[in-house]
């Protein structure tokens, strides 16, 4: 996949934004749940763990999780 530097700092953000979401968090079902909220889903995956978009489930990036 080729990102623009502008979709590499859009990503960016959105990765720290989950992550700071996750330290607000007393658990994952807990995180997970505020995300999808916001519309994003997280998945456990063959390459990670990834964030998706909703419904469609557009991978977005990787987390460390």
């Amino acid at each position: 996949m080729h990102f623009t530097s502008n979709t590499a700092t859009i990503v960016s953000e959105v990765r720290t934004f989950v992550m700071d979401e996750r330290k607000n968090c007393v658990s994952d079902r807990e995180w997970k749940f505020r995300l999808r909220g916001y519309g994003y889903d997280v998945r456990d995956t063959n390459h990670g763990t990834v964030l998706a978009t909703l419904p469609h489930g557009v991978e977005v990036c990787t987390l460390d999780a």
